[in-house]
C-alpha cells in the first residue's frame, strides 16, 4: 500500500464572511479525505504548554472531499504568444541571443530558445547539451540532427551565440563569441581562455514545425500520459536580448549583432528586447517582442528581471539609471512560484464567522487524533471582520511566513548547527518538504545554481505553515505555530479581538489599521514592505497604541505587486544577517523599482517605530528579563503592577526563557524616542547569540552573548502623539513564554497590564507627567 500524503494550499489568505475561498489539494495514495473547518487556538504540542488546541467549526463544506494528485511545472521560462504560427518557419532562420549560463556542465540538456517538443523529437532549438557545449538540434519526428561547438560553456561568463540555418542548402552554423567585459563576467582577460567557436554541419533533414508546440525561452515542451504537456529542459542563467530572423544571417551580420547594434528589419521575425518596459516602479513578467510581429513572451515562474546584462559597465548600480544595461533575464530549472492546482473546493465564508486563525484540516482517516504526518494537513487562512467592532487586532506577519515558506536551513545552512548548538531533529515532513521541488523555496534557500531565492508565494503548499510545525535546526516552533501561542493567550484571557494580516495592509494602507486602538504584531515580523512601514508610522502617530511582540522585526524591505498580492520579493544586500547576498548590481526589486534591504540602512530603523532593533541571535537557549531603573518610574509603573520580584520570564516554550531566539536592543543612536523608558533587559546570553553583522565595520573577537553588553533584549515603552504609544518586547520568545503555567505567570501578567491600559480611550497611564526628572516610588 502506497504511503498517503495529503498538501494543499488556498488562492487567498485573507478573507471576510461572505468572500470567497478556494482550495487546491493534491494527494498520493488517496482519493477521498475527510475535510473539517477548525478554528486554531494554540499550535505548539510541546508539553511545558497547554498543548494543541483547535475547535471543530459547523461548516457545509466539512465530510468527505475527492481529490486526485495534481502536478507541478517547476522552472522559469517564457512562452511566446504566436497565435499565428509566424515562429513555425519552415525555411531559412536565426536564432540568436546573448548567454550566461550558471549551470552549463550540470549534466542536463538546457534549451536556450525554439520551438522544441522533446517528447516526439520535432522542432528546432538553439540549447546546451549534457556536455555543456553549445548545440543546435532540429528534429522531424523520427530523427534528430545536431551540430556543436568546438569549446565548452563557462559558468557566469556572457557571450553571444547564434545559429544561421540556410534550408536550401541544409548548412547550420553555429556562432559563439565571448562578449565578456572588466565587470559582467566571473572570470577577467588574464585568464588565457578560448571561449570562441565557429562550426558549419549539413543538416540531413529539416525540422517539422507543428502548432501545439510553442516557442520557448529557457526550456522545451514535454508530455507525460498523467500530466500531458508540460516544459521540460529547463535552462539556468541570464538571457539577454534574443531574437529570430526568417532568413540565414551571415558571418558580418551576426558579428553586427554580437557588437549590440540594433538588429536590421530584414527578414526580423522577432526581437525580445528584455530592457523594454522599465520603469522606476518596477517591471512586469511580459518581455517585449519589438519587431512589430505582437510576439511577446510571458515569464512563468516569475523570471527574474532588472539583473545585469550582456553590456553592463559597473558604472550604474539600478535598471533604474541605466535600463540598457539590464537586459539581463534570469531563469533557474528549479524555479517554482505558483503550483497552478486545479481547484478542488471552494467555501462561502459564513457570515457569522468571528474573526480569527483558521484552517481546512484534511485527513485521510479521520479517526487519527493530533497527528503529524503526511496523512493529515492544515490549509490555514485568516478571517477578518466585516465591519471592524473590537479595539483590540492581532496583526499576522504573512510577509514573514513568505519569507520563510518550506526553508531548507536544517538540510543547507552551515550556520544552522553552531547558532542552535545542537543537531537538527529531522520528522518525515522535514524530509518530504526538502525532497519535493514542487513545494519551492524559501528567501532562505539558493537555487541549484547558488543564486538566492527571491520570490516566495502562497499559491502553493506551506509545510511549516501548519500548526503543531516544529523548525528542526532550532527546536522550536517558528513564525505561524509560534504565533498561535499569542492567539491561544488573547483566547485564555477572553479579550474581544480581530485579526487583520500584514497583506491586508499593504494593500488598504492605514485603513487596514484605523479601526482598532491597539494592534498587536506576531513573534517576527520581518519582512515589511514600504506601505506596510508607513502605515504603523501612521497609525501610531495618529494615535494608535502598537504592541511588538517580537524581535528581528521591519528588518527587510520586501514588495508586492497589487494585482499579485500572493508573491514577495526581496533582495538581500551586503549587509544584514542574510542567508544570501546579491550580486553586485541586481540590488532593486523588480516589483516596485525600489532598492531593496535592510530598513536601517534606508534610513529607517526600527528603533525610530518601536524604540528597538535588531541586534543578535542564537538557538540553544533562553534567559529571563531583569527590571531596570526606569520601571519604577511613576509614568510606567503601572506596566509592572501586581508583578513580584525583579526577574521576568525565566520560563517559556521557546528554550526555557522569554527573551532569546532572536533579540532588539534599546538604541538612542539609530532612533530610539529620547523618552522612551526601558522597562526590562535581559543578560547572560551565550556565544550562541551572536551580534548582528550590520553592527560591524570589521570583524574582531568578543562579540558574542557572554562579552559583548549589545547582545541583549530590552522591553521598552514610550508615548506617541494624540494619546498614542508603543510597548516592544525585544525578543521572539517573548510571546512563547505567555502560554507556561497554563498562562499565568508574569510576563502574561505584564502583557494583560498593557493590553488592558492600551485598549482604552483616553490617555495613557502617566500620560500626564511630562517632567523628565528620575522620580522612583
Amino acid at each position: 500500500m502506497s504511503q498517503i500524503k495529503i498538501f494543499g494550499y488556498t488562492d487567498k489568505i485573507s478573507v471576510k464572511p461572505g468572500d470567497e475561498i478556494g482550495f487546491h489539494v493534491s494527494v498520493d495514495g488517496t482519493k477521498k479525505v475527510t475535510a473539517q473547518l477548525v478554528r486554531l487556538i494554540h499550535g505548539d504540542a510541546y508539553p511545558d504548554g497547554p498543548g494543541f488546541i483547535e475547535q471543530e467549526v459547523p461548516c457545509p463544506v466539512n465530510g468527505e472531499w475527492d481529490v486526485q494528485k495534481q502536478f507541478t511545472q517547476v522552472g522559469s521560462f517564457l512562452r511566446v504568444a504566436d497565435p499565428g504560427n509566424k515562429l513555425a518557419h519552415d525555411g531559412s532562420f536565426t536564432l540568436y541571443a546573448y548567454i550566461w549560463p550558471t549551470l552549463p556542465t550540470i549534466g542536463l540538456r538546457q534549451a536556450l530558445l525554439g520551438r522544441w517538443d522533446c517528447y516526439h523529437n520535432q522542432g528546432y532549438c538553439l540549447g546546451i547539451n549534457k556536455q555543456g557545449v553549445l548545440e543546435f538540434w532540429l528534429g522531424d519526428g523520427k530523427e534528430v540532427d545536431y551540430v556543436a561547438a568546438e569549446v565548452p560553456l563557462i559558468a557566469k561568463m556572457w557571450y553571444f551565440v547564434a545559429v544561421s540555418y540556410d534550408a536550401s542548402t541544409g548548412k547550420a552554423t553555429l556562432y559563439q563569441e565571448s562578449v565578456a567585459n572588466r565587470y559582467n563576467s566571473l572570470l577577467g582577460k588574464v585568464v588565457p581562455m578560448d571561449y570562441r567557436s565557429h562550426v558549419m554541419e549539413v543538416m540531413r533533414f529539416r525540422a517539422r514545425n507543428i502548432p501545439e508546440v510553442p516557442f520557448l525561452i529557457a526550456g522545451s515542451q514535454d508530455w507525460h500520459e498523467l500530466r500531458g504537456h508540460f516544459v521540460n529542459q529547463t535552462y539556468c542563467g541570464k538571457i539577454d536580448r534574443p531574437g529570430m530572423y526568417g532568413r540565414a544571417l551571415s558571418r558580418a551580420e551576426l558579428d553586427e549583432l554580437k557588437s549590440g547594434k540594433p538588429p536590421s528589419t530584414e527578414g526580423l521575425l522577432a526581437h525580445w528586447d528584455t530592457t523594454a518596459g522599465y520603469t522606476d516602479n518596477g517591471i512586469g513578467d511580459t518581455v517585449v517582442d519589438v519587431s512589430g510581429n505582437g510576439l511577446h513572451a510571458h515569464g512563468y515562474n516569475r523570471p527574474v528581471r532588472g539583473q545585469t546584462g550582456w553590456n553592463w559597465s559597473g558604472r550604474n548600480d539600478s535598471f533604474r539609471l541605466a535600463p540598457q544595461e539590464y537586459g539581463g533575464v534570469e531563469f533557474h530549472a528549479d524555479a517554482m512560484i505558483d503550483c497552478n492546482w486545479k481547484q478542488t473546493k471552494t467555501m462561502r465564508i459564513p457570515e457569522d464567522l468571528r474573526s480569527g486563525v483558521y484552517a481546512i484540516r484534511l485527513r485521510a482517516d479521520n479517526s487519527k487524533q493530533n497527528t503529524q504526518g503526511l496523512d493529515e494537513e492544515y490549509v490555514v487562512f485568516f478571517v477578518r471582520a466585516k465591519q471592524p467592532k473590537s479595539t483590540l487586532a492581532l496583526l499576522i506577519p504573512t510577509g514573514s511566513y513568505l519569507a520563510y515558506a518550506n526553508e531548507h536551513l536544517s538540510f543547507d545552512a552551515q550556520i544552522v548547527q553552531p547558532m542552535s548548538g545542537r543537531p537538527p531533529i529531522i520528522s518525515a515532513v522535514d524530509v518530504e518538504m526538502y525532497q519535493n521541488p514542487e513545494f519551492g523555496f524559501s528567501t532562505y534557500d539558493s537555487y541549484m545554481d547558488g543564486a538566492g531565492v527571491c520570490f516566495s508565494s502562497y499559491h502553493r503548499p506551506i509545510i511549516n505553515m501548519r500548526p503543531k510545525f516544529r523548525m528542526s535546526g532550532f527546536g522550536s516552533t517558528w513564525q505561524f505555530p509560534a504565533d498561535l501561542s499569542i492567539v491561544g493567550w488573547l483566547e485564555h484571557m477572553q479579550y474581544d479581538y480581530e485579526v487583520i494580516t500584514e497583506e491586508d495592509v499593504h494593500r488598504e494602507g492605514l485603513s487596514a489599521m484605523a479601526p482598532y486602538r491597539c494592534i498587536i504584531s506576531g513573534t517576527h515580523p520581518e519582512y515589511i514592505s514600504e506601505r506596510i512601514l508607513d502605515a504603523h508610522e501612521d497609525f501610531i502617530e495618529q494615535g494608535g497604541r502598537f504592541i511588538y511582540m517580537g524581535g528581528n522585526g521591519y528588518y527587510w524591505n520586501v514588495a508586492y505587486r497589487d494585482d499579485e498580492p500572493w508573491v514577495m520579493e526581496v533582495r538581500k544586500l551586503d549587509s544584514g544577517m542574510r542567508a544570501w547576498a546579491a550580486r553586485p548590481g541586481e540590488h532593486y526589486l523588480q516589483t516596485t523599482g525600489q532598492k531593496s534591504g535592510i530598513w536601517k540602512n534606508l534610513g529607517r530603523p526600527p528603533q525610530k517605530l518601536l524604540g528597538v532593533g535588531f541586534i543578535g541571535e542564537g538557538f540553544e537557549s533562553g534567559r529571563p528579563f531583569r527590571r531596570m531603573p526606569d520601571s519604577y518610574h511613576r509614568t510606567v509603573s503601572w506596566i509592572t503592577e501586581g508583578i513580584e520580584g525583579e526577574i521576568l520570564g525565566d520560563f517559556g516554550l521557546a528554550h526555557g526563557g522569554a527573551a532569546g531566539v532572536e533579540v532588539d536592543r534599546y538604541d538612542l543612536s539609530l532612533g530610539t524616542p529620547p523618552h522612551a523608558k526601558i522597562i526590562a533587559s535581559s543578560g547572560g546570553h551565550t556565544d550562541n547569540y551572536v551580534l548582528s553583522t550590520e553592527e560591524l565595520l570589521y570583524a574582531y573577537p568578543g562579540t558574542g552573548g557572554t562579552q559583548d553588553y549589545r547582545v541583549r533584549a530590552d522591553i521598552v515603552y514610550f508615548t506617541a502623539p494624540n494619546h498614542g504609544g508603543v510597548f516592544s518586547t525585544g525578543s521572539i520568545a517573548f510571546g512563547q513564554a505567555l502560554p507556561a503555567y497554563n498562562f499565568d505567570n508574569n510576563i502574561s501578567k505584564l502583557l494583560s497590564n498593557v493590553v488592558n491600559a492600551f485598549i482604552k480611550p483616553g490617555a495613557l497611564p502617566g500620560g500626564l507627567w511630562i517632567s523628565q526628572e528620575k522620580q522612583w516610588r
